[in-house]
């Protein structure tokens, strides 16, 4: 590496930490909000101080508190997350803000008119971009019943993306990414409609990679943010909790 390479890297740093950065991953325990199919994780003392040393064991899902889903998670024969590349998990960050929305009908699902109606304040979404989701579900953290939030016979009512405007940004855009504030990609209503999570498969399918669980997205610009994506490298894994962060302009 050149002298002028360095001090374009060292620049460069400065001028992201010269600018607001924002965490937007939740902190997780046993007792967090988390996929009704998954066992609560359990954090356990292996070594205190008194023995030198202070160790624990997790033991949770993939998919646990915010975390990265990568294409094998539902899509057979498709990448694990230890093949994702570095340079895919840092990408300039749009956010959709719908949480007027999905607070005045909690079954909120994103529709092509939504992204348009976007797209005709904030200019259209660029080519290669993360796209965030904003429902302000996350400011349910940590509460079970808020989170979940079911009616009298059970059923969830929790907002997501729509098929078809998922299919837009990913074929007509060429997005490179997706995240949201919630457990699935689907609304709760699609789910229960389709029987299956049909917005979730096709964001996997596209051999990529989403975000769930976000949180802080409403710290953020419609536009010109960065986000990045930090996560362990186990083998052979379909997701992992992961630090997400933004880094504003």
């Amino acid at each position: 590496m050149t002298v002028k390479a360095e001090s374009e890297i060292q620049e460069a740093l400065r001028l992201l930490k010269s600018k607001k950065w924002v965490d937007l991953t939740h902190t997780f325990g046993p007792n967090s909000p988390h996929f009704f199919m998954f066992d609560d994780a359990e954090f356990k003392t292996l070594f205190t101080h008194d023995d030198g040393f202070f160790a624990q064991n997790f033991s949770f899902s993939g998919q646990y508190g915010t975390h990265i889903d990568a294409p094998i998670h539902f899509v057979r024969d498709t990448r694990y997350l230890e093949e994702l590349q570095l340079k895919e998990l840092v990408l300039p960050l749009v956010v959709i803000d719908k949480s007027a929305e999905a607070a005045a009908n909690n079954d909120f699902t994103l529709s092509v008119q939504d992204i348009l109606d976007f797209e005709a304040v904030h200019g259209e979404i660029e080519e290669g971009t993360f796209v965030a989701l904003r429902t302000d579900w996350s400011k349910r953290w940590p509460d079970h019943e808020a989170f979940n939030n079911k009616d009298a016979d059970g059923n969830n009512h929790i907002p997501g993306w729509g098929p078809e405007a998922l299919k837009l940004l990913f074929e007509h855009r060429k997005i490179k990414a997706i995240g949201h504030e919630t457990f699935d990609t689907d609304s709760a209503i699609d789910f229960r409609k389709n029987g299956k999570l049909i917005g979730e498969y096709y964001v996997l399918e596209q051999d990529t990679y989403q975000i769930e669980l976000m949180t802080n997205l409403h710290l953020l610009p419609a536009k010109g943010a960065i986000i990045f994506n930090i996560v362990p490298k186990p083998e052979k894994a379909s997701g992992f909790p992961v630090r997400s962060f933004a880094i504003l302009p």
